[in-house]
């Protein structure tokens, strides 16, 4: 979109909406971008069959929303429907042994019960309000209605009504076929009925190259760390050792003058989290270091982000959620169900603790307990000290609960609201580096061979079991992950669907 707004071929972008798949954080970053886009002086106008309500946001900024006569439009605000496993679990032989701190800290709720508790229960109400009152406000604001309407129309659930009513409404503009759309384009570009649109694709964008940046005494860096939190040396998600590499490359780089740490991530092991959180801690104190939150920097994911010298969310990002799990499973009742015993021979008391066939004794279970909690007391501790704020002040905001962007800098929890942008912004200006700064991302991008080397054979071995247990896989999964992750995790309560 940037590259558009600053070429002088480009008149305009049509959006077709008719899929668009992203959080909330991520579409208000590209929804800010098109605003910037139209005060440019370029048109955007927007065109779908059938409008999903993540297509809406974006196209409802538009100079003219269109939409099939007989298309729709998806608009009903916002739900979380986590799936429990319990009555599975249970047919199944297996008891989930839970070692927690945090009233809400929830992640393991679905292995445990049925439905949500009460405190988990208030904290997804909560946050799902805000995020849906900044949703409603951007959609109001666009369209030129209340919120108060957007709330009514969407109560009436648009995405059954025809499309006179999404017209009389003031959701769309105008009811256009494809072919009288093109028509549109072509009069907003000049050009003959017979005349081919000329277009460029986000594809086609990617690929233009602009005037080639090089690498100077004056960088900011851009550090990606995105997925689960785990230990280990490879590239995929968000591994310890190899994190904490890209981290010291920056530090010790002496063109390197500010990072912009972009996280999106919902946490992941407690102690690789503490690694990667050493490792900024040193990096720290060299250069400034500015967070930027994606979709979702939580639990972990907020445990590496929170020392930084400032950091920066979108209204809608979930974060927060500082609390500590352990969850191990028991699986005596699996083995009994399909006739398998275990003995043991051991020189010392807990030789064969951790073994998954038969349950913790009431001091194991006294002793990851405390385990746990020590352990949340070092994220308490770590928090506190990032964000300068007394511990028993900061813990009235964790016990594991989740906030959204808006809320968490109300509490302290975030300096400011924004995107990538503003934290390089940021960052140049705690450099002092005025405007005369280049950007570089890090980790460099891999060739494809590496990738489809490091991923292919575990995609396949992953899609062939997808194919045979079909709505059993997710549960599949869980338990796969669960059986390999360490014992203390700092996780976000669960992955949330919001339709």
């Amino acid at each position: 979109i940037r590259k558009a707004k600053n070429n002088d071929m480009i008149k305009g972008i049509y959006i077709d909406s008719r899929s668009m798949s992203a959080s909330m954080a991520t579409l208000a970053e590209i929804r800010n971008e098109l605003v910037s886009f139209k005060e440019s002086g370029k048109f955007v106008v927007a065109y779908a069959d059938t409008y999903t309500q993540n297509g809406y946001y974006l196209a409802a900024i538009a100079d003219k929303v269109a939409i099939n006569p007989q298309g729709s439009l998806d608009l009903h605000g916002l739900a979380s429907v986590p799936m429990f496993y319990k009555d599975a679990l249970d047919k199944l032989g297996i008891e989930m042994q839970i070692f927690k701190v945090g009233t809400y800290k929830s992640a393991v709720e679905p292995f445990t019960q049925n439905e949500m508790s009460d405190a988990n229960r208030e904290q997804v109400t909560s946050y799902l309000n805000d995020a849906w009152s900044f949703l409603r406000a951007d959609i109001a604001e666009a369209r030129s209605l209340t919120a108060d309407e957007v709330d009514a129309l969407a109560n009436q659930m648009p995405l059954v009504q025809p499309t006179e009513f999404l017209l009389e409404a003031n959701l769309v503009d105008t009811l256009l076929y494809e072919t009288e759309m093109k028509d549109y384009l072509r009069t907003l570009l000049s050009l003959e009925e017979s005349k081919e649109i000329p277009s460029a694709t986000v594809a086609n964008m990617k690929s233009v190259t602009t005037k080639t940046v090089k690498k100077t005494d004056n960088t900011i860096g851009i550090l990606y760390a995105q997925g689960n939190i785990v230990s280990g040396t490879g590239a995929a998600n968000i591994q310890d050792k190899y994190m904490v590499d890209q981290i010291e490359k920056l530090r010790k780089d002496e063109d390197i003058k500010a990072v912009v740490f972009r996280i999106n991530s919902g946490g992941g092991s407690a102690y690789a989290s503490e690694q990667i959180w050493k490792a900024i801690t040193d990096l720290k104190k060299e250069k400034p270091v500015v967070v930027s939150m994606g979709d979702v920097a939580a639990s972990g994911g907020y445990y590496i982000a929170c020392n930084a010298d400032r950091i920066v969310a979108q209204p809608t990002t979930l974060t927060g959620s500082i609390g500590i799990f352990g969850m191990i499973p028991n699986m005596e009742g699996t083995a009994e169900k399909v006739g398998i015993s275990t003995d043991v021979v051991k020189t010392n008391e807990f030789g064969d603790f951790g073994n998954i066939t038969r349950p913790f004794n009431d001091q194991e279970k006294q002793l990851m307990q405390n385990m746990i909690e020590r352990g949340y007391d070092l994220f308490l501790t770590r928090c506190a000290e990032g964000r300068n704020m007394p511990k028993d002040s900061l813990a009235l905001y964790a016990e594991g609960r989740v906030w959204t962007g808006n809320q968490a800098k109300e509490i302290g929890l975030v300096d400011e609201l924004g995107g990538i942008e503003r934290a390089i912004e940021i960052a140049a200006e705690m450099a002092n580096l005025g405007k005369s700064y280049v950007v570089f991302e890090y980790p460099k991008m891999r060739t494809m061979i590496e990738e489809l080397l490091d991923r292919s054979t575990e995609d396949l071995a992953a899609r062939t079991v997808k194919e045979y247990l079909g709505e059993s896989f997710e549960l599949f999964m869980l338990l796969h992950d669960i059986r390999n992750q360490d014992y203390i995790q700092a996780r976000i309560p669960y992955e949330l669907n919001i339709h």
